[in-house]
């Protein structure tokens, strides 16, 4: 995680190997960022829309929430926020 602001950390890379997914490892992760980030307010991260399987899993095990969408290159991205 990077602090842009005071309290406000981005996520930049959160990949669990196939093989391992659903096995509570990525859950255990941001977990993890919550409590050595204890100081948190607010959580960024950005995935491709068409990566479904990392869609639920922010939304539906990590509480983020979809802020907005955009293009990288030729990419659609959701950019998701998960505030404290």
């Amino acid at each position: 995680c990077q602090e842009t602001n005071p309290g406000v950390y981005y996520v930049g890379c959160l990949c669990v190997i196939p093989e391992y997914q659903r096995k509570g490892i990525g859950t255990a992760a941001m977990a993890f960022a919550k409590e050595q980030y204890s100081n948190w307010s607010r959580f960024y991260l950005v995935t491709p829309v068409d990566k479904s399987e990392n869609v639920k899993f922010y939304t539906e095990r990590c509480g983020f929430t979809i802020e907005s969408e955009h293009m990288d290159g030729n990419v659609k991205v959701f950019n998701f926020v998960l505030d404290r």
